[in-house]
């Protein structure tokens, strides 16, 4: 899809990351989140938007007091802890930021596991379909509470790529805090942004290096994951600057802003693209089939019986 194209998109995933929504100390930037409010309002006028945002731990780590030292990251009941204080608290920031601008917000945490169970995934996306033709944006994130794999590596990167197959997106934006891809470490000199990726190849990985701050934990190499699997979907990825006022607006105009990887073939529909489609349903167990013994009664076993019977009675 050509860049001149991605203004026909009418469902949009937009994945906000956590070095968005923290400033250079790691503490949570309303101003920032505010000024993303007002965009993602502006533009859910016409369209359906559904916000990935990550900043729970983040935000959770700031009311409790935790400091991040460089290598020794947290355990994981930390982080747990730090996300279930985070949350409620993210999602008022972001009720505030988008409420200013008349738009209602709803919270839907999910993991990749729900999304993997049919069942699940039809309930979600009945979910979304309600919330959508009501005027509402999702705010999704991990539950971070229960999905211990997730959160070691905070991705949320894969988690917008499972949401977009579930609403059957156009495309997804994730607003990040670089420009977008390199060819190279940005620090390094002579490091060439790509603004068009045709296809996501081995050498395309390479170029995905970590992440670019310390509360950033998802990093680009999941980033570029997600846009090979939204490719195979059929949705172009974008990645854009969180600090650029009015990026994704100036990327649905056509201009050469950020990264866009293209996709790779037709969107599928939600239920081709649902994850674990193809592993096939579990077949239940062979139990062995044991034939029945009957074994005659003697006089032991009625004399047995009479023991029984006379104990109860005396009872």
């Amino acid at each position: 899809m050509p860049r001149s194209q991605l203004a026909r998109a009418k469902r949009i995933v937009v994945k906000v990351g956590t070095g968005t929504l923290t400033d250079g100390e790691g503490r949570f930037d309303r101003e920032n989140c505010a000024r993303l409010g007002a965009e993602l309002a502006e533009l859910s006028r016409g369209r359906r938007v559904v916000l990935v945002s990550s900043g729970a731990v983040a935000l959770g780590a700031e009311r409790l007091g935790l400091a991040r030292q460089r290598g020794k990251p947290w355990d994981i009941p930390t982080k747990q802890a730090a996300a279930a204080v985070g949350q409620p608290h993210l999602m008022a920031a972001w009720g505030e930021a988008l409420g200013a601008h008349g738009r209602l917000v709803a919270q839907v945490l999910l993991t990749a596991d729900d999304l993997a169970s049919r069942t699940r995934f039809l309930n979600a996306r009945r979910t979304f379909e309600r919330l959508l033709a009501d005027g509402v944006i999702p705010i999704v994130n991990e539950n971070d509470t229960v999905a211990v794999d997730e959160i070691k590596v905070g991705d949320n990167d894969t988690l917008a790529a499972l949401v977009a197959g579930c609403v059957e997106a156009d495309l997804v934006a994730m607003l990040t805090d670089v420009e977008g891809l390199y060819d190279r470490s940005p620090t390094q000199a002579g490091a060439t942004l790509l603004h068009d990726v045709s296809r996501v190849t081995s050498d395309v990985e390479r170029m995905a290096g970590g992440a670019g701050t310390d509360r950033s934990v998802g990093g680009m190499a999941t980033k570029v994951k997600a846009a090979r699997r939204l490719a195979a979907q059929g949705v172009p990825t974008a990645l854009l600057s969180g600090r650029r006022p009015r990026a994704l607006h100036a990327l649905l105009s056509g201009e050469q802003v950020g990264t866009v990887f293209a996709r790779g073939a037709e969107r599928l529909p939600a239920r081709k693209g649902r994850p674990g489609r193809h592993r096939g349903r579990p077949r239940p167990p062979v139990r062995p089939r044991h034939r029945r013994l009957r074994r005659r009664r003697g006089p032991q076993d009625r004399r047995a019986e009479d023991e029984r019977d006379r104990a109860r009675a005396r009872v």
